[in-house]
């Protein structure tokens, strides 16, 4: 059967918005618990002026294990081996400094071994603006079809 539908599991951890004038969206935490792959899809649009060397955005990610409560513990950057599909540097997987970058759609698959991940986003500079959304793909599913 060519069934992806019940085999995954789509959250949005940021929602569409607008980042501007040094005001970027905030991180959401995603328990990936039930689940054992995910990728993580930045999409941005258009930018609403120039992005360069001196106004840009990055996107990091971190993640970590669970503190034995069920929430996270301290987060840590992201490494190489941890991620596939871009090579992070002190956890930024992503850095947009170009009007030519823009718009485009970043895939990441996680590899690593925590439970928790989380992709912050960062503005640079004064006045980039640039929408921008987070989606997180969760695959093999210990439940399914997945629970809504």
């Amino acid at each position: 059967m060519k069934d992806l539908y019940s085999k995954i599991k789509v959250e949005q951890t940021i929602a569409p918005v607008v980042g501007q004038n040094e005001a970027a969206p905030t991180a959401v935490e995603v328990d990936l618990a039930g689940c054992n792959s995910a990728v993580f899809l930045i999409s941005t649009g258009v930018e609403g002026s120039t992005l360069d060397g001196s106004n840009y955005w990055t996107w990091k990610m971190e993640h970590a294990d669970d503190d034995g409560t069920g929430v996270a513990g301290s987060y840590a950057n992201v490494a190489a081996a941890d991620v596939l599909g871009v090579t992070p540097s002190s956890g930024i997987v992503l850095t947009l400094d170009a009007n030519a970058e823009t718009p485009q759609i970043t895939k990441i698959g996680y590899v690593g071994g925590k439970r928790f991940v989380k992709i912050t986003p960062a503005e640079t500079g004064t006045g980039p603006d640039l929408p921008q959304t987070v989606i997180v793909v969760k695959g093999d599913l210990a439940d399914r079809p997945p629970i809504a």
